[in-house]
């Protein structure tokens, strides 16, 4: 059997490969998914790679399967790990910040001001895979960037750089980083001026360096012995599906539960009205993670939040499961209906933590989502918002999601 494309999906903990052909007609098709324990800390990812298309096999009943291009996302060896340095927090390393987590990085530290011996020591402890510099407007402040450039040259880390501050101080980076060892990306400034943000050149960018280093990450190295395509961060995959849903559909939340973390990705665009009152400028697309709330890494601190009598309770009178021999079972993928059933509960708490907590680190998309809460709970919204949503609100949205998007898939299939 042969398709078109084979889009790989490498977690921390699961690798899935799903199949695409007739691409080139007027009828696309999805032909079928398969999945298996990611192997990058065994020390090659092509086992669960190949694990993943025998699952697949298995299933549609094939012997073998081929391919004409194979697509990849990662999570999966560490990530993209960064470090942001700006000038002031709700300016320039803001914006820095929403261009590193726009583009699927995982931002270890972010400092402010001229770097400090602490800020250094802890740069060299994290060893990120991409360190982000920006600060000052466009013709405004120079010296803090220059600053933090020499002290992170002075380090001797070969971590590629990408300076994202002020023009005026691009062939100053040129000269820092030169012989350095070190490669330099230099983009458009993330905050060129008051109140402007500029963040998709540096997203672009830094998805670019994703893929030159993924390449060379312990277990990743024989990765291009199957994949032939690009390469980017699963979160940064997930964020570019959004905005083309967003072209189709409008303003949406696209929540990503994984074995470690949970991702909340959210296109909105306010009104002149809403953006006139703003007391800082927001992405049209942003995306929250929350480290702490995966379904298989971080499985203890899910049950934590949920309370684990509470669980206990649940899993006897309402799922009907043993909780403790289905935690010692449970190993990355749940096998049998058990552990989909503990996952599932796994799933429902860590979707209505993140959303609550991304509702209430982001102004601008609380006001959007309360809103369509309200649409749930009393219909039209007429009345003044509350400050935040409660759960009840947020699980009543996560339910008319679910069938909004089975009714979107099901008038999709009737114009094909």
């Amino acid at each position: 059997m042969k398709v078109d494309v084979l889009v790989a999906e490498i977690g921390s903990t699961t690798t899935v490969v799903n199949a695409f052909t007739d691409l080139d007609s007027d009828r696309p098709c999805f032909f079928a998914q398969g999945q298996a324990p990611t192997s990058v800390l065994d020390g090659d990812v092509r086992i669960g790679l190949q694990g993943a298309v025998d699952d697949l096999c298995k299933k549609m009943g094939i012997d073998h399967l081929e391919y004409d291009q194979m697509l990849a996302t990662s999570s999966a060896a560490g990530g993209l790990k960064m470090t942001v340095h700006g000038l002031v927090y709700d300016m320039t390393a803001k914006a820095a910040k929403e261009a590193a987590l726009g583009a699927g990085g995982i931002i270890h530290d972010i400092t402010v001001g001229r770097l400090r011996r602490t800020d250094l020591k802890r740069i060299k402890e994290i060893n990120p895979n991409l360190i982000l510099i920006a600060g000052g407007v466009d013709y405004g402040e120079r010296d803090t960037a220059i600053y933090n450039a020499e002290m992170i040259r002075s380090l001797g880390l070969k971590t590629p750089v990408v300076y994202a501050g002020n023009i005026e101080n691009q062939e100053e980076m040129k000269l820092i980083f030169e012989d350095s060892g070190q490669y330099l990306y230099i983009v458009d400034n993330v905050y060129p001026k008051i109140d402007t943000l500029n963040v998709e050149p540096c997203r672009k960018v830094i998805q670019d360096a994703f893929e030159d280093h993924i390449t060379h990450a312990p277990g990743m190295e024989h990765v291009r012995d199957m994949v032939n395509g690009p390469i980017i961060p699963t979160p940064g995959a997930v964020m570019e599906c959004a905005k083309v849903l967003y072209d189709c559909i409008g303003d949406l939340m696209v929540i990503d539960v994984g074995g470690a973390t949970t991702d909340v990705h959210a296109v909105t665009e306010d009104s002149d009205a809403v953006a006139r009152i703003l007391t800082a400028p927001e992405p049209k697309a942003k995306r929250t993670v929350e480290g702490d709330l995966g379904v298989y890494v971080n499985r203890m601190k899910v049950i934590e939040s949920i309370g684990e009598e509470k669980l206990r309770e649940e899993c006897e009178n309402k799922l009907h499961i043993d909780l403790d021999k289905t935690l010692e079972t449970y190993v990355a993928i749940p096998k049998n209906e058990d552990e989909i059933k503990l996952v599932e509960r796994l799933t429902q708490e860590a979707t209505l933590r993140a959303v609550e907590r991304h509702v209430t680190l982001t102004p601008k998309r609380r006001r959007k989502v309360i809103r369509l809460m309200q649409r749930l709970d009393d219909g039209p919204c007429i009345n003044p918002l509350p400050r935040n949503a409660t759960p009840q609100m947020v699980e009543k949205f996560i339910q008319r999601s679910a069938a909004d998007t089975m009714h979107i898939m099901c008038q999709a299939e009737r114009s094909i």
